[in-house]
């Protein structure tokens, strides 16, 4: 190893009149060897990076492959949910004018039975009120038939003896009694 070692460090004290060796003057020889390694590197890495460039444009083109799939089946599904949100707000405009409709048609039949209560209620009043009345007139009457049967009696006692008495009574019996056969 050493004899190799030695032997580049001999070839670096060559004399650089005409002959081969190693330029340690580092400015000159970067240029140089940056271009003999750029020429190396191109040379036998561009098939690699070639191969790197088409698999990163494979897997570009894959994931906007996919992103489009992806955006065509959320559009896909945008489509389906406005479909499905506008058949919901018809169903709420539908549900909304029958529940308007049915408000109406309760309201009518509340306002409806209302009134006939109402009207049953003046009709009960009424028929309360006839009935009062008629109580009213009966019991007036009861009593102007009393006080006049009272006075018939009083003045009949008073204007009668016993003999006419007894003829009246049996006067008003004889009545009754045809009375009773033209009922039967």
């Amino acid at each position: 190893m050493k004899n190799v070692t030695d032997s580049f460090v001999s070839l670096g004290h060559w004399p650089s009149a005409g002959s081969f060796g190693f330029n340690t003057d580092i400015l000159a020889t970067n240029p140089i060897n940056l271009s003999v390694v750029l020429g190396v590197l191109i040379f036998f890495g561009k098939g690699v990076l070639s191969d790197l460039l088409d698999n990163r444009k494979q897997r570009i083109l894959s994931t906007i492959r996919n992103s489009e799939e992806l955006r065509g089946g959320a559009i896909e599904q945008l489509e389906k949910a406005r479909a499905r949100l506008r058949k919901v707000e018809i169903e709420a405009d539908q549900f909304r004018v029958n529940g308007y409709s049915e408000i109406e048609r309760e309201k009518s039949n509340l306002i409806n039975l209302t009134y006939k209560n109402l009207v049953q209620l003046e009709n009960y009043k009424n028929e309360t009120i006839q009935f009062e009345q008629q109580k009213a007139i009966n019991q007036v009457r009861q009593r102007v038939f009393q006080q006049a049967l009272q006075g018939a009696l009083g003045t009949l006692n008073s204007c009668l003896n016993s003999e006419l008495h007894l003829r009246t009574i049996n006067a008003n019996i004889g009545m009754f009694g045809a009375m009773k056969e033209i009922a039967d």
